[in-house]
């Protein structure tokens, strides 16, 4: 491209972004309903993909804290709707996860912790202070295994765990709302109607399973068996495998172990299911996937309303400026060159909308971080595919209008009154 030729393209270009700008000054209320629209769509794919990113950030940093190569034995992974609804599922006749499997994990090579893990909800009471928490039976490495620290007192050890101790470990938010500045350290609480006393307050990672920050209560397993919930059709393991073990090999010894103790011959499929912190990623990014979908609809609605308002706007404008039309033309101005000049009207139309709509879309980021706990973080690439989608629709809707005011012949548009 010659020197010549790209200046004429910049002072197209400016001078078809300055007649924009004066048709915007000229027509507020036309162009502030295109504006709207296109505002409205980039608002929402800022808004929705910086909560989503925000929220993916958080979920990896949870399964982070627990170790890259942490891993969970389930029962099953859900039902199976391909069943007749008169019988039971294939995944409901799975023997359920039993302590005696956790032991033989344990002593694999490649393993270093195994946690035995299940959960219900009961009511908590001390003196007049009651609360309705979720009370969790754990082997004693489960610190260890699933991160977070004893603040004070202590955890429970294998021979409290064995004998079924009635002795239980708070998490801060049920310390503070069972005892407030009180150490509760020794101070008996029960639950479920039977007395259990305090060894230690425990500081909670996020966690992908319960609340961060709502109220827990954690007792020996054993214990928890034998008088919180007499079954255990749905407790887990957590597996950490030992330092420098590659997560394949640990898997692999994982799953033969639990193969060969359960006598499933090899063309039988697993009867309990692993995940990985790959694949609890992968269940997660398919549910926030409909928030995408969401997204891209709203969006779509509002550059649609936008590109609308955009053709009506260019229209009018192409109809009033026929005699300036008929005038470019007999003084020499090119097809192309008016097809060039409206269309970087209708694009920097819809680009200052994409640009209102930015503005919107970080205030609406801001409201998130600061009246919700989600962390809502706007993603580069949110902000140029805003402002792309905002000029495409111009380029887009406005080919209509722009080629009309380029078709119009110039003896006839000078006549025009």
């Amino acid at each position: 491209m010659s020197a010549g030729s790209l200046a004429a393209g910049v002072n197209a270009l400016r001078e078809g972004v300055g007649i924009a700008l004066d048709s915007l000054r000229a027509n507020k209320t036309r162009a502030a309903l295109t504006i709207l629209g296109i505002a409205i769509g980039v608002m929402v794919v800022m808004a929705m993909a910086a909560t989503v990113k925000g929220i993916n950030g958080t979920v990896d940093r949870i399964l982070q804290q627990t170790g890259p190569t942490t891993f969970y034995v389930f029962r099953a992974e859900g039902g199976d709707d391909s069943e007749d609804d008169e019988t039971d599922p294939a995944w409901w006749r799975y023997p359920a996860i039993k302590p005696e499997e956790a032991r033989l994990l344990r002593s694999l090579p490649s393993i270093e912790a195994v946690t035995m893990d299940d959960q219900s909800t009961r009511m908590v009471t001390w003196a007049a202070q009651d609360m309705q928490t979720s009370v969790y039976g754990r082997s004693p490495a489960w610190p260890h295994v699933n991160g977070g620290d004893i603040v004070t007192g202590r955890s429970y050890n294998d021979i409290e765990e064995a004998a079924g101790d009635k002795i239980v470990v708070l998490n801060e938010k049920a310390a503070e709302t069972l005892f407030g500045r009180r150490d509760p350290i020794g101070e008996p609480v029960r639950i479920a109607g039977q007395s259990y006393r305090v060894i230690g307050v425990y500081h909670s990672p996020p966690n992908l399973w319960s609340p961060g920050s709502g109220a827990a209560a954690y007792v020996p397993y054993t214990t928890y068996r034998r008088h919180i919930a007499l079954w255990n059709d749905w407790a887990s393991l957590t597996v950490r495998p030992k330092p420098g073990v590659p997560l394949r090999t640990a898997l692999d010894e994982v799953t033969t172990a639990l193969r060969r103790s359960r006598g499933l011959r090899p063309a039988e499929e697993n009867n309990f299911a692993v995940f990985t912190q790959d694949k609890i990623l992968e269940q997660w990014n398919k549910s926030t996937s409909m928030f995408f979908l969401v997204m891209i609809s709203l969006s779509a609605i509002g550059l649609l309303v936008g590109g609308i308002g955009v053709i009506a706007i260019m229209m009018i404008s192409v109809t009033e400026r026929t005699r300036e039309i008929g005038v470019r033309k007999a003084l020499g101005a090119t097809r192309r060159e008016i097809l060039w000049q409206f269309l970087v009207e209708a694009s920097t139309l819809t680009l200052v909308g994409g640009a209102v709509g930015m503005v919107l879309g970080g205030g609406a980021v801001y409201l998130v971080n600061a009246l919700t706990p989600l962390p809502a973080t706007v993603p580069p690439w949110s902000i140029v595919a805003a402002l792309g989608a905002s000029a495409l629709t111009g380029i887009v809707f406005g080919i209509v209008p722009a080629n009309k005011a380029s078709k119009l012949d110039p003896v006839e548009a000078l006549r025009y009154e």
